[in-house]
């Protein structure tokens, strides 16, 4: 902003909680969860779902594993209302799934409310009205503050009153200073507990108290500190259910969250990956999964957070960003470097083990919620050498030294480069083939035939090209290698030595195919050094095609 603006501003004022108590506690269990994807994140949509669209949202809700959710506003619309109903005339609703519906403290929505729950065996009732000094300014018009309480006593009345109207149906009171955080905290208190004198819950029929950071005007720990004022100092807390319900205005809703179940809240309200109005509201999907990443089990199932994603997406028309935590396309790759190199060799120190998570950059096991390996390392321009030598190992079974990891990276990496784009696997496979393996630019070997004249020494003759010219050569060593090594030599091509030599199979069948890794350097200057890689069916022959190919990158890079 410019300088002018920010005068119109004025910071929040915390509360006065010097012997807080939460930032010395850690969360140990899961909450009470109740989804509201149905209400704050339809509401939220700029096409909201329709029925069909609804259940199938429902369903995937009860899946996960939701034992409450807030279907919506009954008395908003027919839409809403006829929802409800096909859940209840289809007989979708789980019996151990408890209904929330939310209402506005006013009698003719209450009413019709009631109407909506007919033939549900569980139901929350989600009463609400605005508390805080902006909105009874603004929205009720400078109201005074016994007139606000009387709306919630008032309808806290009327639902206690509709009871015998459903009586087969189990009705749990929920209710919500609306814009708690923004609310005098003393004032706060006042109203819910005339709620509770109206009510009259006990610690075997308890009421939700719901503490909405419905904008979220302030710092995470400010609303700890609220949460946890608001929590010793209540009446009757232990006929109480604290619940959070947080919006995302500042960014921090999950912290928020997390900081208010450390003050002592007892249930969260949100939704799948933080859908709802504005900045959204928390997310679900992200706090659970941080609480499995500490071994707290959630009672959630995110197993496959893939599925879960595509369905949100085709029902809601919304888009996951690549971005967002654990569901984002992204959020399990790499592609700088140096985060490519420690991810791979975490990966190779782990094997098998099936125990205490510990990988550079991955906060958890991406196979535990049903996302894949081949995605944690991408190659663009700002990847590595391990990056590179990892996408070959596990997507093509080629084991390179590790030696020969920077050379093949910095030629992958300079392709990503001129592309100016990530490379797909089929590219850095076709590219790696393409300059390192039985490369037969200057040499090319046709035929060679050995036999062995005793445990150490074989002799044999090659066939070759030489820039296209045809040569057959007898050959003496103590093996493959070594032979044309001598041939190679006997013909004048001689600044050259094998520095390191390396295979192994790929495959693991009769089909198997041997692959061979050789580096040469010069003699004339040893630290010039060059890799060539060499396939074939046969470990002799492979060997051989890697010795070539090292020679004719060798050579092809010295005239560059």
């Amino acid at each position: 902003m410019k300088a002018p603006n920010i005068s119109k501003y004025t910071p929040f004022q915390p509360i006065s909680l010097r012997d807080r108590e939460w930032p010395n506690r850690k969360i140990e269990h899961a909450p009470i969860w109740c989804s509201v994807d149905l209400r704050d994140g339809n509401q939220a949509l700029p096409v909201p779902m329709g029925i069909d669209q609804k259940v199938r949202l429902f369903k995937q809700l009860v899946a996960i594993g939701f034992k409450q959710i807030e279907v919506g506003f009954p008395s908003a619309s027919e839409t809403e209302f006829n929802f409800l109903r096909k859940l209840v005339e289809e007989n979708l609703i789980p019996e151990d799934v408890a209904i929330q519906v939310l209402v506005q403290a006013r009698e003719p929505l209450i009413r019709r409310t009631f109407e909506s729950l007919n033939g549900v065996k569980n139901a929350i009732v989600h009463l609400y009205n605005s508390t805080s000094k902006l909105q009874r300014k603004v929205t009720f018009g400078n109201a005074s503050k016994d007139e606000i309480k009387a709306i919630a006593v008032n309808g806290t009345l009327l639902i206690k009153s509709l009871l015998v109207e459903v009586p087969d149906t189990n009705i749990t009171l929920e209710y919500s200073p609306e814009s708690f955080s923004d609310t005098e905290e003393d004032y706060a208190i006042e109203v819910c507990e005339a709620v509770m004198d109206s009510w009259q819950p006990s610690p075997e029929h308890k009421i939700i108290l719901n503490l909405p950071s419905t904008v979220e005007w302030n710092m995470p720990n400010t609303y700890a500190d609220q949460i946890e004022w608001f929590c010793r100092t209540i009446k009757n807390r232990e006929s109480i259910i604290v619940s959070l319900h947080t919006h995302n205005d500042r960014g921090t809703g999950i912290a928020a969250t997390e900081l208010g179940l450390l003050a002592g809240a007892d249930r969260v309200e949100g939704t799948l990956f933080g859908n709802g109005e504005r900045t959204g509201n928390l997310d679900i999907v992200t706090l659970a999964l941080n609480m499995n990443s500490h071994g707290i089990q959630t009672n959630l199932d995110f197993s496959d957070v893939d599925a879960t994603r595509k369905i949100y997406e085709k029902n809601t028309g919304m888009t996951v960003h690549k971005r967002h935590p654990y569901a984002g396309e992204l959020v399990f790759t790499a592609f700088s470097g140096s985060h490519q190199d420690a991810i791979k060799k975490g990966m190779d120190l782990r094997g098998d083990d099936e125990t205490n998570w510990a990988v550079p950059y991955l906060t958890i096991d991406p196979i535990d919620i049903g996302r894949s390996y081949e995605a944690i390392i991408r190659i663009n321009s700002q990847s590595g050498k391990g990056g590179v030598a990892y996408i070959l190992k596990r997507e093509f079974d080629y084991d390179l030294p590790k030696k020969m990891h920077p050379e093949v990276g910095l030629h992958i990496n300079g392709l990503a480069d001129k592309y100016g784009r990530e490379l797909t696997f089929k590219e850095i496979q076709d590219e790696f083939k393409k300059e390192f393996v039985n490369r037969k630019d200057i040499i090319d070997l046709k035929k060679f035939e050995f036999t062995e004249l005793n445990e150490t020494e074989v002799e044999g003759v090659v066939t070759l090209t030489h820039l296209g010219k045809e040569m057959e050569l007898e050959v003496k060593g103590n093996g493959p290698i070594n032979a044309v090594v001598y041939a190679l030599k006997q013909q004048g091509w001689k600044d050259f030595n094998v520095e390191q030599y390396r295979s192994h199979s790929v495959g693991h069948s009769s089909a198997s195919v041997s692959v061979s890794y050789i580096q040469l350097s010069l003699k004339s200057d040893p630290a010039i050094r060059f890799w060539g890689c060499g396939e074939h069916t046969s470990i002799r022959r492979s060997g051989v095609n890697a010795l070539i190919s090292a020679y004719n990158r060798t050579q092809i890079m010295i005239k560059k």
